[in-house]
């Protein structure tokens, strides 16, 4: 049988790309938790951040708002590293169809996409 993409499928749920090994997708799996763990971090922080700058902006005191720039500088940061984290996954996730290998979400983002930042 084969998918849309023209690739065999077995009806276990493995390829012809090797996606039936086992030690291939207990490592897919395991690189797909450690990046979604890491995101969920960021996104934690980023729920605070948003919290405190809210809270600076309500206040309206000078102090609070200018270190709002600093927040959203921060905030921003870690946007950036969220994408860069599933840019990494779609590249480990294709990688691995591919190559029936399984390689971890940070190696992928060694030679990744990288979204361009505007100049500040």
């Amino acid at each position: 049988m084969e998918n849309s993409s023209g690739r065999e499928v077995l009806p276990n749920g493995g390829g012809a790309g090797g996606m039936g090994n086992g030690a291939a997708n207990g490592r897919a799996v395991q690189a797909l938790q450690r990046s979604f763990a890491e995101v969920q971090v960021i996104l934690e922080k980023n729920r605070i951040l948003i919290q405190e700058i809210t809270q600076n902006q309500e206040s309206l005191e000078a102090g609070g708002l200018s270190r709002n720039v600093a927040l959203i500088r921060e905030l921003n940061g870690n946007i950036a590293r969220v994408v860069d984290l599933y840019n990494a996954l779609s590249c480990s996730f294709s990688s691995s169809l591919t190559n029936g290998s399984a390689p971890a979400a940070s190696d992928a983002s060694k030679g990744g996409y990288k979204r361009p930042r505007p100049a500040q």
